[in-house]
């Protein structure tokens, strides 16, 4: 089963802490054509709902970013947990190769 899941591009000079504070998390994509790789976030309430369900390096999540038209594959590579509140930190993607 996969999960679906939209982001966003990270605005260039944006803050992590100013990011969560606003309720999104920074996240990373790795993987896709051998370029650089993407910042993006994601909204708390998707993260968090993803901790919940899928496994990291298992679960086979469809990510969607609409401001780049991409669409792909991937599977959460890192899951960072904040160690004292235990929210959700960060998170990295690793994008399936296409056979």
């Amino acid at each position: 089963m996969a999960l679906t899941v939209e982001s966003q591009k990270r605005p260039e000079g944006s803050k992590p802490r100013a990011l969560r504070r606003s309720g999104l998390i920074p996240a990373n994509l790795y993987g896709h054509s051998g370029t650089e790789s993407i910042h993006l976030v994601l909204d708390a309430k998707t993260v968090e709902r993803l901790m919940k369900t899928a496994t990291v390096n298992k679960t086979e999540i469809d990510l969607n970013i609409p401001e780049l038209e991409w669409r792909g594959k991937t599977v959460i590579r890192e899951l960072q947990i904040h160690p004292a509140k235990g929210t959700p930190y960060h998170v990295s993607f690793f994008v399936f190769p296409k056979d």
